[in-house]
């Protein structure tokens, strides 16, 4: 598989991931759940917040962030909408990558100041990752309130989003050994 290749297919798999959450996060009650609830949402909100930053560095813009998460803690309807809006801009960025265009590096500047210097690939590659280790967290809250958690690996997407590789890479569903 290509590295954009690659690459769409785990912008495709955080989509779905973060739909799943974020589904799963409803479960949080905002009376009994509160300092979890708020603590799960300012994970998510992060992560869009340093998607969003890393989404101006790739095109080469500035972004008004002087932090990694903002001051004021959204919604979980408003996060949903941005998180889910911000994916699909994704999507459709890695469709003009070419190979070139992925190894390009960018120079650009973190919220403390410190200058970085990236290719688009890894800048992509930092997204994709990021935002796992954060559900992750936002999944630890979850357990410990014992609400139901979201199936979040990346083996389980694949399969869901093509069935057929539970067929192992065969046209029909192999059969049964006798024992």
């Amino acid at each position: 598989m290509s590295a954009p290749a690659l690459l769409r297919t785990l912008f495709n798999y955080q989509a779905w991931a973060h739909d799943e959450l974020l589904d799963r996060m409803e479960a949080f009650d905002p009376a009994v759940h509160a300092d979890a609830r708020h603590a799960a949402i300012r994970l998510v909100n992060h992560c869009l917040v340093v998607n969003q930053i890393f989404a101006a560095h790739l095109v080469g813009r500035k972004h008004d962030f002087s932090a990694d998460n903002t001051e004021h803690t959204p919604t979980l309807k408003d996060l949903r909408k941005a998180v889910t809006a911000l994916d699909r801009w994704y999507l459709d960025y890695l469709e003009t990558m070419t190979p070139e265009l992925l190894a390009e590096r960018v120079p650009f500047v973190f919220t403390d100041g410190d200058k970085g210097f990236m290719s688009r690939e890894e800048m992509l590659a930092h997204v994709a990752t990021h935002g796992g280790y954060h559900r992750g967290e936002v999944g630890r809250l979850m357990r410990q309130q014992s609400l139901p958690l979201p199936w979040d690996t990346f083996a389980v997407y694949l399969h869901q989003a093509e069935p057929s590789r539970r067929l192992q890479g065969t046209e029909t569903a192999p059969t049964a050994q006798a024992a």
